[in-house]
């Protein structure tokens, strides 16, 4: 099965999860997948973006691979409120969802907030 790997041990997908965050949240989740394994990587996570999709409060995702050869995907999800996130994480069987990616996968998932930096970009 995946291996869950936090991005931030003091800021953990979960404790983002339950923090109340008024407006949009960007989940980046990254990936690290065997080369031999990309294609089953992509499958599984076309299923997962099908689902993810038809919730409520899911606004868009784009998947990106490295280049190069690379074996590390991005996808950069955009959701209405971390809430509703985690409510679409909480209607499915996450551990069924998993198990479709290759045993190799690494995930990280993380929940950003767009900075405002005065004259580069917006809040």
């Amino acid at each position: 099965m995946s291996k869950l790997v936090e991005t931030d041990e003091q800021g953990t997908f979960s404790k983002q999860l339950d923090g109340d965050i008024s407006g949009p949240v960007i989940l980046i989740n990254k990936f690290t997948v065997d080369p031999e394994d990309v294609n089953k990587f992509q499958k599984a996570w076309a299923n997962d973006a099908e689902y993810f999709k038809r919730q409520p409060g899911f606004i868009s995702a784009q998947l990106h691979r490295g280049i190069g050869g690379s074996g590390v995907f991005v996808n950069y999800a955009v959701w209405e409120s971390n809430a509703q996130l985690k409510k679409a994480l909480n209607n499915v069987d996450l551990k069924a969802l998993l198990k479709d990616y290759p045993p190799t996968t690494e995930v990280s998932p993380h929940l950003f907030k767009k900075v405002a930096v005065p004259g580069i970009c917006l809040d």
